[in-house]
């Protein structure tokens, strides 16, 4: 972590304040830079005082995503986060991690936008993200994994995104297989795997990431009105952003390194427990093919295991999913 970083770990763990003095000497450096930095802080909206008494308090942080802020809250990851970057405004992070990945970006790179211009979830539909309404930021994986098991990413990441938002709001969303996060059965999140493999070797894969978290009903497009939601809909508050992405990141990591450590079995009884799509008689369909069945599990792989109307148990990676019952 940088100077900036460190300052505001230390002011995050000190419920009392810290001392100009104790600043100076972890980070090693003079009073006249810490104060500064704590200037510098101040003019990006934290709030910051200072007593003889208690040293430096922070008081209130910004609804604003900063690399530092999240970083000094994140602490030390395996992996996920190691490198963390925001963007005021980008076309994609998902477009934004693909250039690291081509360049030889290490794993672990966090990127998060305020805005996107293009930004997108399956099959190229345009996903709306609008600027400081929501979580939209993407991360670069180079898993040890066979391509068929990259789905367990996936699922992974669904079981994460439920947990953080569930520690932070006390909603627990329904995972709707084979990507999306629901509310009241409103979508309120996404996720999107793109990878690039050959027959057994993966090369890299990026996840993004889209969660609604600010949103009022008329910041979404009038398409979308009856069927998305956001966390300050669901909860009736603001819920604050830095804080829910910090979460977000460490669930991340746990549960990717519990993958590496082939602990997917685990992972997938978690999944299980919190998808609707399960026990559900479904349509889904996959390029020209439409498959009919009843949802059962997820397979080891993380592939959706479907008992079709044949009597097949069919593994299925993805598709356009409809409920056929309720």
């Amino acid at each position: 972590m940088n100077n900036v970083a460190q300052i505001l770990a230390m002011l995050h763990s000190a419920e009392h304040g810290v001392s100009g003095a104790d600043l100076c000497r972890q980070l090693g450096v003079s009073r006249a830079a810490i104060w500064s930095h704590i200037e510098t802080l101040r003019k990006a909206g934290f709030e910051i005082v200072a007593s003889p008494h208690h040293g430096y308090q922070l008081v209130r942080s910004p609804d604003t995503l900063m690399a530092d802020d999240i970083m000094s809250r994140l602490g030390k990851v395996n992996a996920i986060g190691r490198k963390i970057t925001v963007f005021e405004r980008t076309t994609s992070t998902n477009d934004e991690i693909e250039k690291a990945a081509i360049n030889g970006h290490a794993e672990g790179l966090v990127v998060f936008a305020e805005s996107q211009t293009r930004g997108r979830g399956r099959m190229g539909r345009r996903w709306s993200s609008p600027a400081g309404k929501g979580l939209w930021f993407s991360f670069l994986l180079r898993p040890k994994l066979t391509p068929d098991k990259c789905t367990q990413l996936t699922a992974a990441t669904a079981t994460a995104l439920v947990r953080a938002i569930r520690s932070k709001t006390n909603i627990t969303p329904e995972i709707k297989w084979p990507n999306d996060l629901l509310i009241d059965g409103k979508k309120v999140a996404g996720i999107l795997t793109e990878l690039q493999a050959e027959l057994d070797l993966v090369h890299y894969v990026i996840i993004g990431i889209g969660i609604d978290v600010q949103q009022s009903l008329s910041d979404f497009p009038a398409e979308l009105r009856k069927s998305a939601i956001s966390l300050k809909m669901a909860l009736g508050r603001p819920v604050d952003r830095p804080s829910l992405a910090t979460a977000i990141l460490r669930e991340l990591d746990r549960d990717y390194a519990r993958i590496l450590d082939r602990q997917f079995k685990e992972l997938a009884e978690e999944w299980e427990a919190r998808c609707s799509t399960l026990g559900q008689h479904v349509s889904i369909e996959v390029g020209a093919r439409t498959l009919r069945g009843r949802a059962e599990a997820l397979d080891p792989n993380g592939a959706l295991l479907l008992r079709t109307d044949h009597g097949r148990l069919e593994p299925v990676t993805g598709g356009d999913v409809l409920i056929l019952d309720k």
